[in-house]
């Protein structure tokens, strides 16, 4: 027996469909949740965790978007137990989604998360990593929450770096084995990005065209 009813997904799913759809976020917006979504699902299967809990914790994790740009993922918590009050879900399996979603969050997620966090964690790592991101994307994420490219390029730097430097960017062996290769490439041009910062006249072209 499922943890949660595909009727409650179902519920879950349009709701912050319609929440994403009112507050059109470039960035954060229903292609993300979506892309996450599928790809969190995949690599639950593969790891054996609770498949529909992290599907319905990947549908809830960046309401806090929604609630208030540039912002953490507790950020969300009140919006987040709403909807999933809403749904029907009990109280234990809202605390573990609200839990897990804290705990998959990049910036302070570790080695030993869970494995519910581990397929959450490493769908939205996927889609920080994949090559059309920074091309396609990025721009989008600027403008969402209101920082410069220096300050994106810190943090993506700065908070992916030692994830990836010390072996957990991806928590999934598959996930691992076919996109760390992306992952080394988006770091290194961020890295890059940043270093081209500090070059004054790189200063004056941006200055010029953004």
């Amino acid at each position: 027996m499922s943890t949660i009813s595909a009727t409650a997904i179902a519920y879950v799913e349009n709701r912050v469909h319609a929440l994403c759809l009112r507050d059109s976020l470039p960035f954060h917006g229903w292609h993300h949740v979506s892309f996450v979504r599928d790809k969190a699902v995949e690599f639950s299967r593969l790891n054996g965790s609770d498949t529909a809990v992290v599907e319905t914790a990947a549908l809830v994790h960046d309401v806090n978007y929604l609630v208030r740009r540039n912002s953490a993922a507790a950020a969300g918590s009140d919006l987040r137990r709403a909807i999933l009050t809403d749904a029907g879900l009990r109280r234990h399996t809202i605390e573990w989604i609200d839990a897990l979603v804290d705990e998959a969050e990049m910036r302070t997620r570790h080695r030993d998360i869970s494995l519910e966090a581990q397929a959450l964690s490493d769908a939205d790592t996927l889609f920080k990593a994949l090559p059309v991101t920074p091309v396609v994307l990025a721009h989008k994420y600027l403008a969402e929450n209101g920082v410069s490219l220096r300050e994106l390029a810190d943090k993506i730097v700065g908070e992916q770096r030692d994830a990836h430097d010390e072996g957990f960017y991806f928590y999934s062996p598959a996930a691992a084995a076919a996109y760390s290769r992306w992952a080394t490439a988006n770091l290194e041009l961020w890295s890059c990005i940043r270093e081209s910062l500090d070059d004054p006249t790189v200063e004056r072209l941006l200055s010029a065209v953004v």
